[in-house]
């Protein structure tokens, strides 16, 4: 699965405690060849290491095992290598087995707990900063779902929708004088009443950026007719036929996802800005995983690429080389910031992720505080 099939609902689903033991794999990958070749290879490695320690762990029973291990062998099989990105999550319990590619890199590890590990996976998506793109005509909508990476058609809250057709009327074009406009007839406005309403649905159930795609006509009566419009950060003002693609679709959203992007970015840094104005900012790594778990974070702001490795020392973090950490270190963490960014969502806090280097200057990671 790709990041933006985690869903609220789903994040409390893979939380949820199971019966021991519930098996997280993570390890990194790459998207292209030549690096990708030893992928295959390191996979068979760490589900025979996940075997080992599933045959000596006295907790769990030779049958269980053997389902285990059995889903993780399903997991293996069904992965296809085509559609890697920077790691993959495979999660498994003796009735059950889910693959998830992620476009931020992970560390190799292997979890047997009672709960899926969920860190990589929400910080992933965060990073990814998903969004939805409503394509709007007088007769249809399709909604679809994206990254900037990547979009496809997403069949969620009843889209994509048709609006009905009605047998040509020649006596009411008699009374009329002509064919009504296409944008002026009630069909048109009660079709655009139910995308505003099915759009509003999905939008409260996976809150995200909305980008509208469609003639100006379109745009200004779904405006006109409905609420979910005035919620758009982005307008493209052009046709949209019912079979656009996902990377036609992508070509003609660049330059609304880069005009948001840049007022997203002065955005941050205007609150970050007033943060220090008034005392209330964190910066750099140990600084701002202390107001996370105290809860004080109201935004933390994070390098798109930013990861660290580090060991807890009596509460602190203390950055250590990757060749220096011991991963049988209980308190080495390989990904820290993958666990701060979940840690800070879960407390509330708003997390962002930002252009590489722009917080070179504060520990490439900062946090507006609430207090």
């Amino acid at each position: 699965m790709d990041t933006d099939a985690l869903t609220a609902g789903l994040l409390q689903e893979l939380r949820a405690v199971k019966p021991y033991p519930a098996v997280t794999l993570t390890m990194p990958t790459h998207r292209r060849a030549p690096d990708n070749a030893q992928d295959a290879v390191r996979l068979r490695n760490l589900v025979s290491r996940a075997g080992h320690r599933l045959d000596a762990d006295p907790e769990v029973t030779r049958e269980v095992r053997a389902a285990v291990k059995q889903q993780l062998d399903r997991a293996v099989d069904a992965i296809d290598p085509r559609r890697a990105l920077d790691a993959l999550v495979i999660l498994a319990t003796p009735d059950e087995f889910q693959i998830w590619q992620l476009p931020r890199t992970a560390p190799e590890r292997v979890v047997l707990s009672d709960t899926y590990l969920t860190r990589n996976l929400v910080a992933a998506k965060a990073q990814a900063q998903p969004f939805w793109t409503l394509t709007v005509a007088a007769d249809h909508a399709v909604l679809f779902s994206g990254t900037s990476e990547a979009a496809h058609e997403a069949p969620n809250g009843g889209f994509p929708l048709t609006a009905p057709r009605e047998a040509p009327n020649p006596q009411r074009e008699e009374r009329v004088g002509d064919t009504p406009s296409t944008f002026t007839g009630e069909e048109t406005r009660q079709f655009l009443r139910t995308v505003d309403e099915k759009m509003r649905v999905v939008l409260a159930a996976d809150p995200r950026p909305l980008y509208l795609v469609g003639l100006a006509p379109a745009l200004a009566l779904l405006d006109e007719v409905g609420e979910v419009a005035k919620e758009a950060v982005g307008r493209v003002t052009k046709g949209a036929p019912a079979d656009t693609t996902p990377s036609d679709l992508l070509t003609e959203l660049r330059p609304a996802l880069e005009a948001r992007r840049k007022r997203f970015a002065a955005e941050i840094d205007g609150k970050l800005d007033e943060a220090r104005g008034r005392h209330a900012f964190a910066g750099g790594l140990d600084e701002v995983w202390a107001a996370v778990r105290e809860g004080r974070a109201g935004l933390v702001a994070v390098e798109e690429h930013y990861q660290q490795t580090v060991r807890v020392d009596e509460e602190h973090l203390v950055p250590v080389s990757g060749d220096a950490a011991d991963p049988a270190d209980a308190n080495v963490r390989e990904d820290i910031v993958d666990e701060l960014v979940e840690a800070a969502l879960d407390s509330g806090a708003e997390v962002v992720f930002v252009a590489d280097d722009s917080l070179k200057g504060h520990g490439r990671i900062a946090a507006s505080l609430r207090f």
